[in-house]
């Protein structure tokens, strides 16, 4: 770590061209998240020859793929920022992200070309990833080295604003579409129009990064013959440098990318897939959220100029930790009164012989989860309706308790092909007539959601995030001296945010599947999140002081 600084930085900052490099990666993270966003529709499109839970979890884990990927781009494209420059460096990030995004909207569907379709959509998103595990370690070094002294921390949080921006640019867009071509022509095929829009943007995001002139702190180093010849080498092959990356990476970017992608992703998928709100209304909900929310990135950076980066981290992550149970069971209460109503006075029971229960992800779609107590949980987990299952001596038949009432299991007697399908769809009818009765919805009703009180437990969520996330990137640049600076910030930051934030949709609803609690998925963040104040907390030191120029 550099120094306590005492001079003024490098000469010749320039406040326009820091906006200029924070709107253009607006762009990119429009074209990463439209992806989240469209995860339900993009399953019925591209993983439609597996079962519907595992065909969520698959797009799931497509979405996760672009993530997984994001460390090898950091790496990739970090040596080279830090040998070639900022600027020439998320140029070309920005090329390979826009026309891989593109790409997405003119993709043939499962029903067209089978099992290419998926391959060739994982395809595109690792293309993503590795741009993006490019971009961000670039956007922040190059304004953070532009910024002048004790404001690092509000500059850098405009760059931070933009992953917020472009997600709700993306969700504005889709709303849109949503809005005029219908909730049935846009499942169909309207889903692609964001995806194409793409390319547009692409170009605007072109002409304003080639404005961008290089950052003066690397123009400096490299005339003063002070870069690194291996940044690599000097980023994780010393140890005093690695272990800031270690420390980084538990003490701060893992915590933050799970408060993240909960406050963002996650808030967005268990309205939708779990509580059966329309499309269109959470989406609105959300991007609503975002939008009062957005100002304190800018806020908790100004702030982490006068109080420090890491307080502000540490506390965001453990309101989280402390909060996240009663916050979304409260979404519950608010966005569907009905089933809240319904677990509190009917609550779910399957009672079964556990050996006959399988975990039901199939990754090639060949598993047959047909069993009583698999066809009960398959359809509960459909209808987004929590569950407890209550084990039972080898050989028992399987129960589902709704309530005060008890209904056997599936009794296919043997029945195999049309027949085992027809005694199925006859059973689930009576299972869902027995959930009507107690009062279980099959989607919620717009007209009982509480929109004020849901948005504002939403907004509370994405003001967890601006607190993580609002001064992460000044603090990650400030940990680091110039020469390895974008190697060395982007590995954590990525390995961060694309391992423990990209897969935490993917495996708080495979949790969820497992349990049957539509609140047990949360765990996960809970306890990163925790790990990371405690970690965080204890070992990491305060950075606003420290200089750039070293």
């Amino acid at each position: 770590m550099g120094a306590k600084s005492q001079a003024a930085p490098a000469k010749g900052r320039d406040t326009m061209v820091v906006g200029a490099s924070s709107l253009g990666t607006v762009f990119e993270w429009y074209d990463f998240y439209l992806y989240g966003s469209l995860a339900p529709i993009i399953t019925s499109h591209f993983f439609s020859g597996v079962n519907e839970t595992t065909g969520f979890i698959l797009a799931l884990l497509a979405f996760a793929a672009g993530f997984a990927i994001r460390p090898l781009g950091a790496l990739i494209f970090g040596r080279l920022g830090d040998l070639w420059g900022r600027k020439n460096t998320f140029l070309i990030t920005m090329l390979l992200m826009g026309v891989s995004t593109f790409v997405v909207g003119l993709l043939p569907s499962y029903a067209q070309i089978g099992v290419a379709a998926p391959i060739a959509l994982v395809l595109m998103r690792l293309v993503q990833g590795l741009a993006l595990g490019g971009e961000y370690g670039g956007a922040a070094t190059y304004v953070a080295e532009h910024a002048p002294p004790g404001k690092r921390g509000f500059y850098t949080s405009w760059i931070q604003t933009t992953a917020t921006i472009g997600l709700f640019l993306s969700l504005a867009v889709i709303l849109v579409a949503r809005i005029q071509l219908g909730e049935e022509a846009f499942k169909a095929w309207g889903w692609r129009i964001p995806f194409l829009v793409s390319l547009l943007l692409l170009g605007v995001s072109l002409w304003i990064r080639l404005k961008l002139h290089e950052s003066p702190t690397f123009e400096r180093m490299i005339a003063e013959g002070k870069g690194s010849k291996k940044p690599l080498a000097e980023a994780f092959g010393n140890w005093p440098n690695l272990k800031i990356v270690l420390l980084a990476l538990v003490g701060l970017t893992m915590g933050q990318a799970v408060v993240w992608y909960t406050g963002q992703f996650y808030a967005l998928f268990f309205l939708e897939k779990t509580l059966k709100l329309d499309g269109a209304l959470a989406n609105t909900l959300v991007a609503v959220a975002l939008l009062i929310g957005t100002p304190f990135f800018v806020i908790c950076g100004w702030l982490s100029d006068k109080i420090g980066r890491k307080p502000i981290i540490i506390l965001g992550c453990l309101l989280a930790a402390l909060t996240y149970f009663p916050i979304f069971k409260a979404i519950t209460t608010y966005a569907n009164p009905v089933l809240a109503k319904a677990e509190a006075t009917a609550p779910v029971v399957v009672s079964a012989d556990t050996a006959t229960c399988a975990f039901q992800f199939d990754l090639i779609g060949k598993a047959q989860f047909n069993t009583p107590c698999d066809v009960a949980k398959a359809y509960l987990a459909k209808a987004g309706v929590s569950y407890s299952v209550q084990a039972a001596p080898a050989g028992t038949p399987t129960t589902v308790q709704v309530g005060g009432v008890t209904l056997n299991g599936l009794d296919s007697k043997g029945a195999t092909g049309q027949a085992f399908a027809d005694a199925r769809k006859a059973w689930e009818a009576d299972l869902g007539e027995q959930l009507k009765a107690a009062g279980y919805p099959a989607k919620a009703d717009p007209a009982l959601v509480n929109k004020p009180v849901v948005v504002g437990l939403l907004a509370l969520l994405v003001i967890y995030v601006t607190m993580v996330y609002g001064p992460i990137a000044a603090m990650l640049v400030e940990l680091f001296p110039t020469r390895i600076r974008y190697t060395a910030m982007s590995l954590p930051y990525h390995i961060g945010n694309g391992w423990f934030g990209g897969f935490l949709p993917t495996t708080a609803f495979a949790i969820v599947a497992a349990t049957g609690d539509i609140y047990s998925g949360l765990w996960y963040p809970v306890i990163i999140a925790g790990i990371t104040a405690v970690v965080g907390g204890l070992f990491l030191k305060d950075t606003r002081h420290n200089r750039l120029e070293d």
